[in-house]
């Protein structure tokens, strides 16, 4: 099968001239016990990729990269007995164990083996799988690697959905909707009449926004420097866009005496610290972005406690993926979550790399590549 391989991180940009993924030529590896063969139908680009290839998410290299995508099932290992071949899947990329201390707390996202697999380039029940040509060991990206025809995953790691969920929209829930809209109903837990702002509108920022909009009466400020995003913002539910240098203005003249939630969906340090600025007293401040990990926070501590404000922080929303992929895919056939605003357009393999570029400069917000 074809498989994209990242060899070497910090390349230059434009990534169009550095070429950092490589399509390759790898073995199809057979599932073992507890694990799933995926043929991919679709595969979408997230910044969690990019920041894989820009180096500010330190992984094991080589890795053969993809974590969003949604395909079929094409065989199960021992001990797999309630997916079956022919079921369409939406991947996740944590495998909860289902064991430890988080799982046990009912909080999967945060699976202390699936973190340990997915940080060593591993899957859940074993040693990394993929092999290149010349046999040597390619990593697994987030346990899914899904930039290529086939992927072996653990059963953990995939959502089975309904047959008639386009392939387009449902490779935008393993990932995307699961931070996004987990951020709002699962970490912050907005409640009605509610002002929630979003920094970032980036397909995981466009999600908070449509998931905030549809709780009633929230007032939904939505911030990004691209006139274009902002417009996006405003077609997926805000009432109110603006660039960052509006936020203040804008909380200030839409809400009484500053935002009870801010999403922050850009992963900046900087725009942490301004965020929790935009607060009400008690208010949250959700940390969903990757900042590289040099950055730091400065802010008052007095905040805090003088004034009851929060920062939480959200990794993949907080999600518990098989209740609620289910759940926002019904949001989305009700018409509540119109997700496919975020595809800019579908494109094959080969125009990956060009399309780091794209992603980075705020061109595209979900590009979606077909597999064949």
């Amino acid at each position: 099968m074809r498989a994209a391989v990242l060899r070497a991180a910090e390349l230059p940009v434009p990534y169009a001239e550095s070429t950092p993924l490589s399509l390759e030529s790898v073995p199809v590896p057979e599932p073992r016990h507890g694990e799933v063969l995926v043929r991919i139908a679709r595969a979408s680009l997230c910044h969690s990729d990019l920041s894989v290839i820009d180096g500010s998410r330190i992984r094991p290299l080589p890795m053969a990269l993809g974590h969003e995508a949604t395909g079929v099932v094409e065989g199960v290992g021992d001990g797999v007995g309630d997916v079956r071949v022919g079921d369409h899947v939406v991947l996740v990329f944590v495998p909860a164990c289902g064991e430890c201390r988080a799982c046990s707390a009912g909080r999967p996202a945060l699976c202390y083996r699936g973190a340990e697999a997915n940080g060593s380039g591993n899957l859940l029940h074993g040693p990394a799988l993929l092999r290149d040509a010349d046999g040597g060991r390619v990593n697994h990206h987030l346990g899914v690697s899904a930039f290529a025809q086939y992927a072996v995953v653990a059963r953990e790691s995939v959502v089975v959905i309904d047959d008639d969920v386009p392939f387009d929209i449902a490779a935008m829930f393993g990932c995307a909707a699961l931070t996004g809209i987990g951020a709002v109903l699962n970490t912050a837990a907005v409640r009605e009449g509610q002002s929630v702002v979003v920094f970032g509108l980036g397909a995981v920022g466009l999600m908070a926004v449509m998931a905030a909009a549809q709780i009633p009466g929230t007032t939904v400020i939505a911030i990004d420097p691209l006139a274009s995003k902002q417009e996006l913002g405003l077609r997926c539910g805000a009432q109110h866009a603006g660039a960052p240098d509006e936020a203040a203005d804008l909380v200030r003249r839409a809400t009484d005496g500053g935002a009870d939630v801010v999403i922050e969906a850009v992963g900046s340090a900087r725009v942490m610290e301004a965020g929790l600025q935009l607060l009400a007293r008690g208010g949250a401040l959700v940390s969903v972005g990757l900042p590289h990990p040099d950055q730091e926070i400065s802010t008052q501590a007095l905040q805090f406690a003088g004034q009851g404000r929060r920062l939480l922080g959200s990794y993949m929303g907080d999600a518990v993926p098989e209740r609620d992929i289910p759940a926002y895919l019904e949001l989305w056939r009700q018409g509540r979550l119109p997700v496919e605003l975020l595809h800019t357009d579908t494109r094959p393999l080969e125009d990956l790399n060009e399309s780091l570029d794209a992603l980075a400069e705020g061109r595209v917000v979900r590009r979606i590549f077909t597999l064949g």
